[in-house]
């Protein structure tokens, strides 16, 4: 045998790596950040080994978690990859599922973002495990990530259940260097074993499963007892120990390194926080005067010691009760818990008076935007000329989530949000007679995933409302990934297209029109026909498709028919093209005490012509 390849990869590849090296059968997934970047890793390793790996992005997350695992049914591997909010789409297979069991290994990996950096919630995954009474591991590097994905599937396999990895985005976004071993060659034919008092169970059947599941718990835990898993440093000074798991484990010891406090203190790494291993735990507490629990983004590990009394960390205000615990903030609650015993730091390690220094620079703080060229932002300028600021704008998860900054959106709750929030105000509006124009926003690829069945609920209600699909051909804030209506699937090949128009049609929608939002001007001709026409009694929804591919997936169009724009000497400065448009290529030279156009980040697109009211924007 030659010498094993090693490269160096993202956590998430490395969790990829893990998927096809334990010789998985059907990986599916829905993007969202921090682990878009695992399935596109799972293509790459699946082309370069000529392995028949079924690999898809799936409607949403609940498909593509019952996808994976009616692979498991039949004896096959099946993983399911999603970020933490994807989870609570998925709750129901989940919680079903840990009471059928499954057959081939099946493996729930889920991304949590505690911060949050780009989510709604930063809720921890390992709770969801707690609920469903599945088993979670977690992750505290890439390397370790890849080993334990090969864990979480022998572990599946041995106790017929799911089995959740829990990577944080630091694991998922960080890069270390990793071995790939040979693919374990799994030769399954589909074999599903006909068992309806399992994968069909009825209520009474349940009951037994759940005390199945139950005595599976228990043994798992019993194991996570001596599991490799987790891991102790002695340390030499025990007035203080800590706990930490997954990220947080992570940050504490390269930090406690950088204060020169590296094996003064016990640690106890948990990579097993569910079912927690209890004697473990209960073990190194009572050689401890003091033990602090450090995890993010919740006190998962904490609410399952059984003794507290010794017990630093969340529910007692120790550790921030929300945030990531970064670097800083990890050094902050050591040093704080260090002066309260009357321990002393290093003099040489002690960066309290630069952590100050750095908190009192006060940087200022760029609000993220929407790209130079992107057609949502005409499309918004478009509705809200017409419509104006009495009007209510539902809207979406998506890179269209930044048309806050234009007052384009005034609610953003999940995804499909959009419609059935515009629904619930067009109905609590309606009751008391009035009409408010609303106008709701949503992507394609978030239709796709949650819209449709919200729209068809809202037609058959009766609500009635502006409907704006901004459809650029691309799930693009996750990282480009193809959507059905593309027809493209994961790995690159052609799949079979399902339009979007024709869904919306079928969900009995009466007004549908399709334009190019850069046409500013037409744009808004159609959305006063669309509010006309959800004015008039035999009215109803009207639905505009926003069509233009979003200009970092395919500039082409622009680069075929550029607009090259200019300011004129009669700008005034007023910024009213900076607020209202927003687009970053605008920028106010303080010197010339007017606008100029940042040629270094102008896409040429044009349509920043229609955002000056005094027209001192025009085509060079």
């Amino acid at each position: 045998m030659g010498e094993l390849r090693q490269e160096v990869l993202l956590g998430n590849e490395a969790i990829a790596r893990g998927i096809v090296e334990s010789g998985c059968h059907v990986v599916a997934s829905y993007p969202g950040t921090p682990s878009s970047e695992i399935l596109p890793a799972v293509v790459r390793f699946k082309k370069e080994l000529g392995l028949a790996t079924h690999v898809e992005w799936s409607i949403n997350e609940k498909v593509a978690y019952e996808v994976a695992l009616a692979a498991s049914y039949t004896g096959k591997r099946g993983a399911v990859i999603m970020k933490q909010v994807g989870l609570n789409v998925a709750a129901d297979p989940l919680m079903s599922s840990a009471y059928t069991g499954v057959k081939g290994g099946f493996v729930i990996i889920c991304c949590d973002d505690p911060g949050p950096h780009s989510s709604q919630t930063e809720q921890d995954t390992r709770f969801f495990a707690m609920f469903a009474k599945v088993p979670a591991l977690d992750p505290s590097s890439p390397r370790e990530a890849k080993e334990m994905v090969k864990a979480a599937f022998e572990l599946s396999e041995k106790h017929r259940m799911p089995v959740i990895l829990r990577p944080a985005i630091r694991v998922s976004h960080a890069r270390q260097n990793i071995t790939f071993l040979p693919v374990q060659e799994l030769e399954r034919p589909a074999d599903f074993e006909k068992d309806p008092g399992r994968w069909a169970a009825t209520p009474p059947f349940r009951y037994i499963l759940h005390k199945e599941l139950n005595k599976k718990l228990a043994s798992i835990e019993e194991e996570f007892e001596k599991s490799e898993l987790n891991a102790c440093d002695e340390g030499q000074d025990h007035t203080l120990g800590f706990i930490a798991g997954g990220t947080s484990y992570s940050v504490l010891t390269d930090t406690l390194r950088e204060l020169g406090l590296d094996g003064r203190f016990p640690i106890l790494k948990i990579g097993t926080p569910h079912p927690l291993p209890q004697k473990l735990v209960a073990d190194f507490v009572a050689g401890c005067n003091q033990v602090l629990i450090l995890e993010e983004p919740d006190a998962v590990i904490e609410l399952q010691v059984l003794d507290k009394h010794k017990v630093l960390g969340r529910h007692n205000g120790v550790v921030p009760s929300a945030g990531e615990l970064t670097p800083e903030v990890i050094s902050q609650i050591v040093t704080a818990e260090m002066d309260k015993l009357g321990l002393e730091l290093p003099p040489e390690t002690d960066t309290r008076e630069l952590a100050t220094l750095v908190a009192d620079l006060d940087l200022p703080v760029r609000r993220p935007r929407l790209c130079p060229g992107c057609m949502h932002r005409a499309a918004f300028f478009a509705m809200k000329r017409v419509l104006g600021s009495n009007a209510i704008y539902p809207s979406d998860i998506g890179c269209y989530t930044l048309g806050l900054n234009l007052k384009a959106v005034d609610t953003c709750l999940d995804m499909g949000g959009a419609v059935t929030i515009a629904s619930g105000l067009y109905q609590a509006y309606h009751q008391d007679g009035k009409d408010v124009p609303i106008a709701a926003t949503i992507g394609d690829s978030t239709f796709l995933h949650a819209g449709v069945p919200a729209l068809a609920n809202a037609v058959h209600n009766q609500a009635r409302f502006i409907l704006i699909i901004l459809d650029n051909s691309i799930t693009a804030m996750t990282g480009m990934q193809p959507t059905a209506d593309s027809g493209i699937l994961a790995d690159g090949r052609q799949g079979q297209r399902v339009a979007i128009k024709d869904l919306v049609r079928a969900c009995g929608v009466g007004f549908i029109e399709e334009m190019d939002p850069y046409r500013v001007r037409d744009f808004e001709a159609l959305v006063k026909r669309a509010r006309e026409y959800s004015r008039q009694p035999d009215g109803g929804i009207a639905v505009l498709i926003a069509k233009r591919p979003c200009v970092l997936y395919d500039p082409t169009p622009l680069q075929e028919n550029p607009v090259r724009v200019a300011v004129t000497e009669e700008c005034d400065g007023c910024q009213y093209c900076q607020l209202a448009f927003e687009c970053p290529a605008l920028v106010l030279n303080e010197a010339l005490d007017r606008v100029v156009i940042d040629r270094r980040i102008c896409v040429n697109c044009g349509v920043c012509i229609e955002a000056c009211p005094k027209e001192c924007i025009v085509e060079a």
